[in-house]
This record gives structure tokens, sequence and C-alpha cells, in this order.
């Protein structure tokens, strides 16, 4: 069953997120068997949920819920599937949290729209709005959405990282699709761009990439980033899934004196409490 969403109760929420200063934690929860740092700890809806309550005891501002992998090589969910696995997860944490922003992590339109149905605020697509629809349907129900650069899908976006003007490109890319979703109706405030950190970058480009976060954002967009865990940490630092805490806080080090910056994490609680005193650090220093 869906059902129309509130959208004075979605501009809320979304108003109120930029009310203070400073980069807004974003908590993920995958209810995947197969995503490469947690597949299969959070399959049932309860353990999805409960995993949601904890990020946000812990700070985050916004849940992530995702029902399909997205890691190099993963295999694609039918739509069905993946709104079987997300949208009771959605449904109970708006229950339970009606003031938490939540995003549903897919490119699927049908996926989107029972989710945001069923209480989302964000669709988080890392095919940049690829399938045709979904921009016109975010902006219907007045939702934001998360555009990000990836090139080509996640069975192939690792096969060729090369780039003549990386940082250009992707941001030029991100222009433009941002754009077009201005067109199709979504307030500049609710478009968000996202690097795409590890979607078909080499290890030195995801640094650049990072590096650049503030020229993102200087198009007037709210910046979504998101290195939680990734290979590119372990390749750099030598350290297995379950020892890159210290390299995804590392990575983050740009996004300290951003304001209207999400970053999206596993590690809620240690990311804000880093977020936070880099923040009163940096503005000592100012």
């Amino acid at each position: 069953m869906t059902t129309t969403p509130d959208t004075t109760a979605i501009a809320k929420r979304l108003d109120e997120l930029w009310t203070s200063r400073g980069p807004v934690v974003m908590g993920i929860v995958n209810t995947t068997p197969d995503s490469f740092s947690d597949g299969g700890l959070f399959l049932t809806p309860d353990a999805a949920v409960a995993e949601g309550e904890r990020h946000i005891e812990a700070g985050a501002r916004i849940i992530d819920i995702g029902g399909e992998s997205t890691r190099p090589g993963a295999d694609e969910v039918d739509a069905a599937e993946e709104c079987r696995r997300v949208v009771p997860v959605i449904r109970e944490l708006r229950e339970r949290h009606p003031s938490v922003l939540l995003s549903i992590d897919t490119t699927k339109v049908a996926v989107a729209e029972n989710a945001l149905s069923a209480g989302a605020d964000i669709v988080n697509d890392v095919s940049a709005a690829a399938e045709p629809g979904m921009l016109e349907l975010v902006a219907a129900r007045g939702a934001a959405i998360v555009l990000m650069h990836r090139r080509g899908t996640t069975k192939t976006m690792q096969l060729d990282t090369r780039y003549d003007h990386l940082v250009a490109e992707v941001h030029g890319w991100l222009g433009e699709r941002a754009a077009a979703a201005v067109a199709a109706g979504i307030p500049r405030d609710r478009v968000w761009l996202d690097p795409g950190i590890g979607f078909g970058k080499d290890d030195a480009g995801n640094l650049s990439l990072l590096a650049a976060l503030p020229d993102l954002a200087a198009s007037g967009h709210p910046v979504v980033v998101g290195p939680s865990r990734k290979s590119f940490i372990g390749r750099l630092a030598q350290a297995s899934v379950e020892d890159r805490l210290g390299g995804t806080l590392a990575a983050l080090i740009p996004s300290i004196a951003m304001d209207r910056v999400v970053v999206r994490v596993h590690d809620t609680r240690p990311a804000v409490q880093f977020l936070h005193l880099g923040r009163l650090i940096a503005e000592s220093a100012a």
C-alpha cells in the first residue's frame, strides 16, 4: 500500500537540516547480502531499523537505506526485491522518528516512488537519475535528490579510470545533471551533488576529488561525500575493511570547514566527534 507523502513535512525537515553550520552526518543502513563492508548484517527489518536507530542516537541527521549493493561488480536486484528490503524499514523509521531525514539509495523510479510513499525525503541516486522519470518524480513529491558521478555501471565502472582532467570533467558533468534536475522542477537547494568517490576513479583521482570538495560546493548546491571504508583507503593505508576508520576520518578533513555538506558514513559516532572537534579547531584559528 502506498500513500501520498506530506510535502509540507518533507520541506520542514529539509529546511531545518541547514539551520546549523558544519557538516551533517548521514548514517548508512544496507539491507543487502552483498555490500562490501556490512553485507548480510541487516537483512531483517528489525535489524535494519535497529541499525538506523543506532545512527540516530549517535548523532546522524539523515539515515540512508539501501536495498541493492553498488560496490564494483555487484549484481543488479529487481525492483520488487529492492522494495521488499527497504520499504518496511523506511516506514518503521518514519513512524518512530518523524523529524529525522530518511534517504532511499536507489537508481530505480519504482523503488523511489514506493520509498517516498513510505516516508523517505531524499532519493540518493548513484546513476544521477539516469532512469527516465526520476527527476520528475522527485520534483512532484517535494523531495531532494543526490546526483552522483559514476562512469559506467557497477560491473564496468572500474575498468577504465582514466580522465584527461578529472576534477573539471566530474564537476562539469554534475553541473549538467544539476541543471536538468532544476529544469525538471526540483528547487536548487534540494539538488545535492556527490563526486562519486570510488566510482570509476583511481586512488589519485579519489584524493583529487576529496581535495576539490570546496570547489564543488562553489556551484551553490549542497555536497555529499561518501568515502567510508572504501577500497582506496585500504590500498593507500594497507588496511582491511574492518580497519579503515582512521582513513575514513582523514578523508573527511576537506569537509570540516564547509557548510551544507553531508558526509555518508558507516561509523557515525566517531565521525560526529571528529567533525565537531575539527570545526572548533578551524574556527578558533580563523
